[in-house]
């Protein structure tokens, strides 16, 4: 049998590891920067026609630091700018509670991260919900923060979003994975019939949700599996997104749509992952 002559074997391992450290150095250098907009319409019996084309910019898990994630934050403000979204919803992780060392000053990021997502705007707000992160260090100074900057946080509660006299009713539930959500409280005050954009961090909890008067639930959590080697699963999913990791679900009767996040955590890198800005259109379903 004949082998491989060694100068060819060389070239081939010369060109294996360059591939390598290209792909690489995507992952790290360019994917995890380069957000790109997802588009996505929904169809729903409950909602009103008034509000037929209401559409909702959807961001989730920036994980703020100053060297990696607020890259990704400063080209995604800008392009949820050409969106002209409605309203636009952050659905937690602005902070990253670390492996090591003092929880509490990891919040402290939330500031700096405040301040940019508020260079957004949109008619109806900017609404935002705490993630496991956010929880995981200091959930008050977090929500200081970002109310500091006209950011509305919901803690377990409802408000109604009106246009044209029509109405839907914008909730978020605290973090799960904080033993502190509680979505009957979150329900308590919207009334019977009326359509319902549920905040949950958490995408698995769509399973609880779904047996709720619920239109839409919006998640984060996953980043979408962050790294996806093709024809493997992801390399790990955090607790509470193992089943819905990625884009839109039908779980029984409830619509849930999971982002992939702006940010990282635990490495920053990203591979056939990049950052997501959700584009959501609600449409009004005759069926």
């Amino acid at each position: 049998m004949s082998s491989i002559p060694t100068t060819r074997r060389q070239f081939l391992l010369r060109a294996a590891a360059v591939g390598a450290i290209a792909l690489a150095g995507d992952s790290i250098l360019l994917e995890p920067n380069r957000p790109r907009i997802v588009r996505k319409d929904f169809f729903l019996p409950r909602w009103p026609e008034r509000l037929d084309g209401f559409t909702i910019a959807l961001l989730s898990d920036f994980h703020y630091d100053p060297y990696f994630s607020v890259h990704p934050l400063h080209a995604a403000i800008t392009m949820v700018g050409g969106l002209r979204p409605d309203l636009i919803v952050l659905t937690g992780d602005f902070v990253s509670a670390p492996l090591v060392g003092d929880e509490r000053k990891a919040a402290f990021a939330a500031e700096p991260c405040a301040r940019l997502l508020s260079q957004m705007s949109a008619p109806y707000g900017l609404w935002a919900i705490l993630g496991n992160h956010d929880c995981s260090t200091d959930p008050r100074h977090v929500t200081r923060a970002l109310r500091a900057e006209n950011i509305q946080v919901l803690a377990n509660e409802s408000e109604a979003i009106e246009r044209d006299g029509a109405r839907f009713w914008l909730a978020g539930v605290n973090d799960v994975l904080s033993h502190t959500a509680d979505l009957p409280k979150t329900l308590r005050s919207v009334p019977s019939g009326e359509a319902v954009v549920l905040l949950a961090h958490e995408p698995d909890f769509a399973d609880v949700a779904s047996r709720f008067p619920i239109d839409l639930q919006l998640s984060g959590h996953s980043h979408g599996g962050q790294v996806r080697i093709p024809l493997l699963p992801p390399l790990y999913l955090p607790p509470m997104a193992k089943k819905y990791v990625l884009g839109a679900y039908q779980v029984g009767p409830l619509p849930l749509y999971t982002n992939a996040g702006l940010g990282t955590v635990g490495f920053p890198a990203r591979l056939n992952c990049p950052p997501e800005i959700t584009l959501l259109t609600l449409k009004t379903s005759n069926r």
